[in-house]
């Protein structure tokens, strides 16, 4: 019996010496010891290991590994804060008296700030996997019964958010689903979040999913021009155009001097032919904001299309016809004429646009305007 209870107290004695190895610095000799005493192969630690106070001691060293700015001392765990959580955890398991519920508890909160300064530090470095792992582990804890019986109904969404946004940097776009989702069940960032949910499903190749997440947000979120947005571009991208243009009316309502919504009208317009209604908003857009690029490019566009489709109907004409022939090229001409300024503008507002340059090239051309088709030529290496 003497030789048994002196096997009990050398087992804990060496979990002592652990903890006062880690508490003096000296981590490597701290996880030799703790290793002794957690080992299963290891007869003297048939009493050790089944102690809570082990799996404790166990959970400190390795929250100080982390801790440590000795890269040696880093070196010796790969994934320090797992292993701590995964002890502190067995010690609760193990801790059926409740003797060492209270310190394991105070571990954990300090664990949850290292594991967030380490998802920090991951997605900041791009290593996204190890942040979502990360951010995973704080939910993890927060379940913890010990942890959860001060506060049983909390949610914290901002670790949620932060989840779902680690999860589809990481390409996890269902985690991503899943995270959002959850957040978005509390209002956590609003619509945004909404967005963020239809996105991670566009990602996966749902577009149904995707369209009920903005349709979700919508109905919540009537006011939010973001979830309008991107509720409008997935109708566009799913050829729904005639839904597309019912919500830009509804966008351009509540923000009239957005100049994207009005670009975005042009185009559906163009899409159903109606060029009259594409020209006025185009129009509307660069009244807006004199120097949108792109309002200027698809009117001028539009215009030397037509001046395109007008030489095909020229060239059509039978060759014994020569007075219509003349007549039909100069339709075209009129065409032309009315591309020029708007991608003369184009070019004054992005005078490297190459494909403003090539228009222009062809304009000044049919215009037979031999000096300025050679600046362009120039301008274009040619």
């Amino acid at each position: 019996m003497v030789f048994s209870v002196s096997a009990v107290f050398a087992q804990k004695g060496k979990v002592t010496s652990a903890q006062n190895l880690k508490d003096t610095g000296k981590l490597d000799k701290a996880l030799e010891a703790i290793n002794e005493a957690t080992d299963p192969s290891n007869d003297k630690a048939e009493k050790s290991l089944p102690w809570p106070k082990t799996w404790e001691v166990k959970g400190e060293i390795f929250q100080a590994i982390f801790a440590s700015q000795d890269q040696n001392v880093k070196a010796l765990s790969d994934d320090p804060l797992t292993v701590a959580l995964e002890s502190y955890k067995k010690a609760l398991e193990l801790d059926d008296k409740d003797k060492f519920s209270k310190s394991v508890k105070i571990k954990l909160t300090l664990l949850t700030n290292d594991l967030t300064n380490q998802a920090v530090e991951a997605f900041q470095n791009n290593d996204y996997e190890l942040a979502l792992k990360s951010f995973e582990q704080i939910l993890d804890i927060q379940d913890i019964p010990v942890v959860k019986e001060d506060n049983p109904e909390a949610v914290d969404t901002v670790i949620l958010f932060n989840s779902g946004l680690a999860a589809f940097n990481a390409q996890n776009f269902e985690k991503a689903v899943k995270y959002y989702g959850e957040a978005a069940k509390y209002g956590y960032n609003g619509a945004r979040t909404y967005s963020l949910i239809s996105e991670s499903y566009i990602q996966m190749q749902d577009t149904v999913n995707a369209l009920k997440a903005v349709q979700e947000g919508f109905e919540k979120y009537p006011e939010d021009n973001g979830v309008l947005t991107s509720m409008i571009d997935l109708y566009m991208k799913i050829g729904k155009n005639e839904e597309a243009l019912k919500y830009l009316d509804m966008a351009i309502e509540q923000d009239p001097n957005n100049v994207t919504y009005y670009f975005a009208k042009g185009a559906l317009y163009e899409k159903f032919g109606e060029e009259e209604n594409a020209v006025a908003a185009y129009q509307k857009a660069s009244e807006i904001d004199p120097t949108f690029f792109n309002a200027y490019y698809n009117l001028g566009a539009l215009y030397y299309n037509k001046g395109v489709k007008q030489i095909e109907v020229a060239n059509a004409v039978p060759a014994n016809e020569n007075e219509k022939y003349e007549a039909e090229l100069k339709k075209a001409d009129v065409w032309f004429e009315k591309a020029l300024p708007f991608m003369e503008k184009c070019h004054e507002l992005n005078p490297e646009d190459e494909m403003t340059l090539e228009s222009l090239k062809n304009l000044y051309y049919r215009m037979k305007n031999m000096d300025k088709y050679n600046e362009v030529l120039e301008k274009l290496g040619q």
